[in-house]
């Protein structure tokens, strides 16, 4: 995951409650952690970072900085600890071990495959399918890795130790251990001594020959190890400096090369990128182009690996002044704004004497895989199942005491029901004349009727008596995404809320809310919405509302939100709230 930069969105001192939040979910993450060790890896005082990130891939990560090393990463609400946590705490994880040639194909962004594990004596240790764990190597206790169990342990002998073993996402040596310090790991001598034999064995041989032949050798010599642990270890180290001066050669070379001021190479850049996005990447069909959709489409795929266009570098500052300048100086392109505040590509003169001329560096590569059709390669949106749901409040908590129902306990409306006729038949409740009556008691009298109708009903039909005990229950409903685990929330579902603002100058903006509700991406929405109407789209936090964001997009737009929220996201309509918004049919949006 993090063989290749990533890029930093945000870089935050953590605010107080964060930090016991932080707390708390690394003591459930890692119970074996004391309170002591809490202490150290989430100080109250010392200053600790949240640095959120994108891989390279796109993923979204979130980092744990304390002392300038990354402690933990979180991804997708699953935290990891790295290998500078993993120094101080050793045995945190479930642990694999291999040879040292190995960490190399590691740290080049290959899993770890079982017929590369060494097993120690005691066997395998006990791990879950997608649980987290470590990997170390034979001579050296100090994990290297960080990954998820592509199997489980058990599966994993039933294989006979074939296939793959762990979904390796962090690495010594790779770019979110060069955020750190970049420290060497320290040497934790071997206790197995099955383990240690090997190591014993392998005699700091680095070949990858000596490894397959090491792997057939019998486990079982009992010597000490300690030349093989430090032999181990200084050749990691002697690896990681050689990648550190190689990287800072390559730093000088490219410095003593270019000698142009940083705004120079930033110009040249974008200049670079305009043109090969013209060259390669935009079709007359697409015309007119949103310019923001061009530089983040088009020329941000055809920048050079290892570097980032950033206008506000350059002599522009701003992309509008510097499509002006290929309108006007290089008569490259012709730009006019189609709606109010909002630019647009309409015109491309490929015959352009530069532009023909332009020839594709050979030393750009394209870009990964999904990064030119992002939409083909994102799994297809399913809508959630909706149930709704009823608590048991304080109130009702006596008529549903022989189901052994408490307060808080949740139910289905069919639960409900058959708790109440059991209940009413075991309490002999039924009119004796009509049985489409229940007669009411004490109970039933406190928990379903207002105080005026306490002299006055006396019977209630059996619809009338169901009606009543739900609508005095707690609203809860269930979430049912497809290949997870339901969640149960209290209240109401939310519906999606579609609003309709003006800013200035009158201008209309469309707004879209609680999209997270159903699963949905606000990003993935905006992005959908900009193509389909050439309308620019923002995202904003939700006030007071964590992890939430609203879409806002240029004009009346709510004809296409519906359509693309009943259609294409399969949402019903009665979680829709703000259809009747649209423009009428022959008046100006």
């Amino acid at each position: 995951m993090f063989t290749k930069a990533f890029r930093v969105k945000t870089n935050t001192v953590i605010k107080g409650s964060d930090r016991r939040k932080l707390r708390a979910d690394v003591s459930t993450a890692f119970p074996s952690l004391s309170a002591d060790d809490l202490n150290e890896l989430v100080p109250n005082k010392e200053e600790l970072n949240v640095v959120k990130i994108y891989a390279h891939k796109g993923d979204a990560v979130t980092l744990y900085v304390l002392h300038r090393n990354p402690m933990f990463f979180q991804l997708e609400k699953q935290l990891y600890p790295t290998v500078y946590t993993l120094w101080r705490f050793p045995d945190l994880l479930p642990a694999f071990t291999t040879w040292p040639p190995v960490v190399q194909k590691l740290t080049g962004g290959a899993d770890l495959m079982l017929p590369g594990v060494v097993v120690s004596s005691t066997g395998l240790q006990d791990v879950n399918q997608g649980g987290i764990c470590a990997v170390n190597i034979v001579s050296n206790r100090a994990p290297v890795a960080v990954g998820t169990a592509a199997m489980s342990s058990r599966e994993m002998r039933t294989s006979g130790m074939k296939g793959k073993g762990v979904n390796v996402l962090h690495t010594y040596m790779d770019q979110l251990w060069a955020f750190g310090d970049k420290t060497a790991p320290p040497v934790i001598p071997v206790t197995d001594p099955s383990v240690q034999a090997e190591a014993d064995m392998d005699g700091g041989d680095s070949g990858e020959e000596g490894t397959e032949a090491l792997a057939l050798k019998t486990v079982g010599q009992n010597d000490s190890g300690t030349a093989a642990v430090e032999s181990s270890c200084r050749n990691l180290q002697d690896l990681s400096l050689r990648e550190g001066e190689k990287e800072e050669t390559e730093e000088v070379q490219e410095e003593q090369e270019d000698s142009r001021s940083p705004q120079e190479q930033m110009d040249s850049l974008l200049l670079q990128c305009f043109l090969h996005a013209l060259k390669s990447k935009v079709k007359k069909s697409e015309l007119p182009l949103l310019t923001g959709t061009f530089l983040r489409k088009h020329m941000a795929s055809c920048c050079p690996k290892g570097k980032n266009l950033d206008i506000k570098k350059s002599s522009y500052k701003k992309l509008s002044k510097f499509l002006q300048s290929m309108q006007k100086e290089h008569n490259l392109v012709r730009v006019k704004e189609l709606s109010k505040g909002v630019d647009s590509i309409v015109e491309v003169d490929w015959k352009n004497p530069e532009l023909c001329s332009f020839c594709i560096p050979e030393d750009w590569e394209p870009p990964e895989e999904c990064a030119e059709d992002r939409e083909s390669c994102e799994e297809v949106y399913k809508p959630p199942e909706i149930t709704p749901l009823y608590g048991v409040t304080a109130r009702l908590e006596p008529l549903f005491q022989d189901a052994q129902k408490k307060k808080g306990a949740v139910l289905h409306s069919s639960e409900v029901r058959i708790i109440i006729t059991d209940y009413v038949k075991r309490n002999e409740l039924v009119h004796e004349t009509n049985k489409s009556y229940v007669n009411i008691n004490p109970v039933l009298c406190d928990c379903l009727l207002e105080k005026s109708e306490y002299q006055e009903v006396m019977v209630l039909k059996w619809d009338d008596l169901f009606s009543r005990t739900l609508s005095r229950m707690q609203s809860c409903h269930q979430l049912q995404f497809p290949g997870q685990s339901p969640v149960v929330r209290k209240g109401q579902v939310e519906p999606i809320d579609i609003t309709v603002a003006s800013r200035g100058s009158n201008k209309k903006v469309t707004i879209i809310k609680n999209l997270e509700v159903f699963g949905i991406q606000p990003a993935a929405v905006a992005d959908t919405l900009q193509h389909l109407v050439q309308a620019s789209s923002i995202l904003h936090d939700v006030p007071g509302a964590k992890e939430r964001q609203l879409v806002q997009i240029q004009g009346n737009q709510v004809h296409h939100v519906g359509k693309l929220l009943l259609e294409q996201y399969q949402i019903p309509r009665k979680y829709i709230q703000g259809l009747d918004k649209a423009p009428k049919a022959g008046k100006k949006k």
